[in-house]
Order: C-alpha cells, then sequence, then structure tokens
C-alpha cells in the first residue's frame, strides 16, 4: 500500500497514470457555505485529510485557499483539486477560468485539475482538456482529469487528445455501482473517483448496510466508505460536523469480509441522485 508524503497523516495513496499519487480518501466540499468553509477544512486537515476536492461553481475556493494558508501544513503534503465550471469550456476560456480559480486558491500550482461535467451538445470538451493538457505542460497542473464522463466521452478524449486522463470522478455508491464503467478505467488506467459516496444518505439506513455496521462495530458511513477504500476507488466524503468528519477518516484499521462486500456491492439498483451525464445542460447547477 502506497501511503501519502506527509509527516503528519499517513493516509493510503494511490498512484495515478501519470506516476503521481493521491490520497485514496480526500475531504468533499460540495454544498458547504463559504462562511463555513474555511472552519469545516481546518477541521478535516487536523483530523489527517490531506486531499480537498472543490470547484469552480461550489462558490467557496477562496475560503479553501485560506484554510490551507492557515493550516501551516507544508503545499507538498497537499493534495488539492478543483473543477472547471460548464460555462467557461472551450480553450481560451478554460485557461482565464483556471486563472480566476487559482487567484481564489492563492496557489502556484494546483494538484489536479478537472472538468465537471462533459456538456456533450456543447461539443467542447475536447478543446477544453486541450487547454489542460497546455496548462500541465506549462507545470501550472500537475495532473489532469475529468468528472461525470461517460465512457463515450472518455473515448473520444483519448482517441482525438492522445491522453489518457487521470481521474474520473462519477456518482459512486452501492445504489449505483458503475461496474461497466469502472472495468472500463482498470482496463485503461482511470482511477475512479466516487463523489456522494455515502448516497447523500439513503444507503446509511439500508439494513443490509446497517446489519454490517453492527457487526463491524462501525458506523454505516465507515462501512459505504471502506467499501470505496476495498474496491480500489477514491472517496470524497462531505460533512460540516466534526465527529463526522473524524469518524469518516476512521476507516483503516478494520476490513470488510468478501461476504460483506458482496452484499454491499448487491445493493446496486442504478439509481442516481444527481443528473444524468449525456442530458446535463451547461449552467444547472449540481
Amino acid at each position: 500500500m502506497v501511503t501519502y508524503r506527509s509527516e503528519t497523516s499517513a493516509v493510503p495513496a494511490i498512484v495515478l497514470n501519470d506516476g503521481h499519487v493521491m490520497p485514496k480518501l480526500g475531504f468533499g466540499v460540495f454544498k458547504v457555505e463559504a462562511g463555513n468553509t474555511v472552519d469545516t477544512v481546518a477541521a478535516a486537515l487536523q483530523v489527517g485529510y490531506r486531499s480537498i476536492d472543490t470547484a469552480a461553481v461550489y462558490g467557496n475556493e477562496a475560503e479553501v485557499g485560506r484554510a490551507i494558508a492557515d493550516s501551516g501544513l507544508p503545499r507538498d503534503e497537499l493534495f488539492i483539486t478543483t473543477k472547471l465550471w460548464n460555462r467557461n469550456q472551450g480553450y481560451d476560456s478554460t485557461l482565464r477560468a483556471f486563472d480566476e480559480s487559482m487567484k481564489r486558491l492563492e496557489l502556484d500550482v494546483l494538484d489536479l485539475y478537472l472538468i465537471h461535467w462533459p456538456i456533450a451538445d456543447s461539443g467542447l470538451y475536447v478543446d477544453t482538456f486541450r487547454a489542460l493538457q497546455a496548462l500541465k505542460a506549462q507545470g501550472r497542473v500537475t495532473s489532469i482529469g475529468v468528472s461525470n464522463f461517460t465512457r463515450a466521452h472518455l473515448e473520444r478524449v483519448i482517441a482525438e487528445t492522445g491522453e489518457t486522463p487521470t481521474v474520473n470522478q462519477v456518482e459512486l455508491h452501492p445504489y449505483l455501482a458503475q461496474h461497466d464503467l469502472r472495468a472500463f478505467h482498470t482496463e485503461h488506467g482511470i482511477i475512479t473517483e466516487a463523489w456522494s459516496p455515502l448516497g447523500r444518505g439513503a444507503e446509511l439506513e439500508d439494513p443490509v448496510i446497517l446489519s454490517i455496521a453492527t457487526d463491524q462495530v462501525r458506523t454505516p458511513a465507515q462501512v459505504l466508505l471502506r467499501w470505496h477504500m476495498q474496491l480500489g476507488n477514491v472517496a470524497i466524503p462531505k460533512s460540516v460536523t466534526p465527529t463526522r468528519i473524524t469518524e469518516n477518516f476512521e476507516i483503516f484499521d478494520f476490513e470488510l469480509t468478501p461476504d460483506q462486500m458482496s452484499r454491499i456491492t448487491a445493493l446496486d439498483k442504478g439509481t442516481r441522485i444527481g443528473p444524468d451525464p449525456d442530458q446535463f445542460q451547461v449552467d444547472v447547477p449540481a
């Protein structure tokens, strides 16, 4: 097991297809209000999270940047991700949007930059990915990837740019296990990163999850996150409650049995919480 480069936190990590290393467990700030973001990210960093995931559309990049600056942690111990919003797709507009995100984050180099949604009808995501390639060539971002891309979107990016994204961040939880997409990712060396890894609460009350949590003497959230870890996913749970932030981090000292893993995986219903990537429109927040 690779461990992330940190003197202050031993988080299991995964090697991306470009050779860089990413923590397997990160902290997401989707729908964390700007006024709460600094304290919430500070709490996560205090617990031991070293990967923070934000996005331009979340409206809290500046607060994430402030929490990073205030933490006193060495920059090379942190892994920061942000995402390009839909209306900024296109080569030149991507470069401008990246500059704006970096000003808000107060960073010189970003660890991972993602295209937030494919928005296939606009036909811009390939040129947008070429802009990400340019940013990487300039040394302004270390790794580049995508979010909410389907197999068809990924195949087009790979074919037309000659580069395979390092990460595809997608909705993934037991009720939407994304078996086929994960298999494609594995075949092409793409890391699967799960947003909404807890299903935004629905799976926490599932009888199967509750039973396994009882048997393991763990919380349902810990069981779900452990399922992600053992599948090989990267997960980015979000909470604004300090006790839950801590609990969600404490998942590396137990293992689910093969039977428990199978029982959770069997819960798949193909049910989405978020939008369908093939139908999502440009300016609808999600």
